[in-house]
């Protein structure tokens, strides 16, 4: 961190001397601050690159001045200088966001190891922000959106494997963004300019499945009338990107294998090697390590994909996330769709965020454009959500009924408010409301008639 600015924060002038002296000995550039408030002045002026923050001051304490930083979203690494025991004052600084703590009094060496780590810290927080911006600008497919410390993590592992040859097994639920991690890797990645071919393994029936992968010659089956290039072929140089890759079979699996290992295979109904450059992404929904455990997946291809593995967090994992997500695709569907919806409410937003999203990203990205259509004015409200969302945001008002109620009839008027609203919600059009619902228009009809529910 030589040649950084560090911003040192201390009411005793002998102390912020000393420390001067001692960095600026070691190679750093040094400011210093009496008191928070001209410390908080400082930061904002002159953007240090790590600041050193005494907690007992007058006026403003250091877990002040870092409550004050937390809010205006400033990255600076903040280190708070602590006395022996302040327990409670330490976890607060950590809370809020404090890179780490030191006791005073501390030896020098312990200042340096811990300036060297904010100023790794700091590195990949840049090198975040740059792909940050790359990604967002990334087309086809949309952006990875968030700041929560997940898409943090995922968004420094990107950095870290995209400009390397190394396989990528990217894992979650389905709708969460996987292959949006899988394009991120590759266009930044030296093979930017090479093809990326996705291959869904789940869509393609089995007997089709690996002539998709590896083209047949002609003749090798019947109706085989032509040569046929394999998906590698075309990948070559650049990168392939094997979505729900748990659905293989052993075969294909086993050629995959080969791929990995060799980096050549044969077309189906050929004899000829085909040596191959192509780097390979894989994805899936499924927990490959129970499929391995079960039989159902080879154990040395596991381990052939498994060189680096990214975890997608469902989305209620992250509901953090949501705002900036739904300001994408509000923009996004705006654009499309030539509207002006400017947003949602409030209460709208919390409904939105109390949901659980079984469908991820996707089910939210769904809901966002069918709100930019169905929207009456420019603001969208609690009630314009789907019905779903809505009885999630209100909770269904189990705990009202408890006790008053059994089992058999809390789970009858559960079903009778989510029928009810999704049935006002589609201005009681049965036939809608029944494929909403993914019932049958004769089950809906029942339903109607066992709740009593009229118009």
């Amino acid at each position: 961190m030589n040649g950084k600015l560090i911003l040192v924060v201390d009411d005793e002038e002998v102390v912020r001397e000393m420390l001067e002296d001692t960095l600026t000995g070691e190679g750093y550039r040094v400011e210093t601050a009496k008191d928070g408030r001209e410390a908080l002045t400082k930061i904002e002026r002159l953007h240090p690159d790590a600041v050193l923050l005494d907690n007992r001051m007058p006026e403003l304490t250091g877990v002040e001045v870092l409550e004050f930083i937390h809010r205006t979203g400033n990255q600076t690494p903040v280190i708070l200088m602590t006395a022996y025991g302040s327990t409670d004052v330490t976890i607060q600084a950590m809370k809020l966001g404090a890179f780490d703590y030191i006791v005073k009094p501390f030896k020098l060496n312990d200042l340096l190891l811990v300036l060297q780590k904010a100023a790794t810290m700091q590195k990949l927080t840049s090198e975040v922000d740059a792909l940050r911006r790359e990604l967002g600008q990334q087309e086809p497919g949309g952006a990875l959106i968030g700041q929560s410390a997940q898409m943090q993590e995922i968004y420094k592992t990107i950095g870290r494997v995209a400009d390397t040859d190394v396989t990528v097994l990217i894992q979650g639920e389905s709708g969460t963004g996987k292959e949006l991690v899988a394009r991120a890797i590759h266009q930044n990645s030296s093979r930017q300019n090479q093809p990326f071919i996705k291959i869904n393994c789940a869509a393609i029936p089995e007997n089709l499945l690996e002539t998709e992968l590896f083209g047949h010659e002609k003749g090798a089956f019947t109706g085989a009338g032509n040569r046929k290039l394999g998906k590698f072929e075309i990948a070559n140089k650049g990168t392939i990107f094997l979505d729900e890759i748990g659905e293989m079979s052993q075969g294909t699996q086993a050629k995959i294998l080969r791929v990995l290992q060799d980096r050549e295979y044969e077309r189906v109904g050929g004899n000829e090697i085909i040596k191959v450059d192509v780097r390979i992404v894989a994805a899936t929904n499924k927990d490959l390590q129970k499929a391995v455990e079960e039989g159902s997946f080879r154990e040395d291809l596991f381990f052939r994909l498994n060189v680096v593995s990214i975890h997608m967090p469902p989305l209620r994992e992250r509901q953090t996330d949501i705002p900036e997500l739904v300001a994408y695709f509000l923009n996004k569907s705006n654009r499309q769709l030539n509207k002006k919806t400017q947003g949602f409410s409030p209460e709208a937003m919390q409904m939105l965020q109390n949901y659980s999203w079984p469908g991820n990203v996707r089910e939210l990205q769904n809901v966002c454009e069918r709100m930019v259509v169905m929207a009456t004015g420019p603001v969208i409200t609690a009630d314009d959500l789907p019905f779903n969302v809505q009885a999630a945001g209100k909770g269904l008002d189990l705990a009202a009924h408890r006790g008053r109620m059994t089992l058999k009839e809390m789970l009858m008027d559960v079903e009778r408010q989510i029928i009810l609203s999704a049935l006002q919600d589609n201005n009681w059009n049965r036939t809608v409301t029944a494929q909403q619902l993914g019932i049958s228009r004769r089950s809906l009809y029942d339903k109607i008639k066992q709740l009593g529910l009229l118009e």
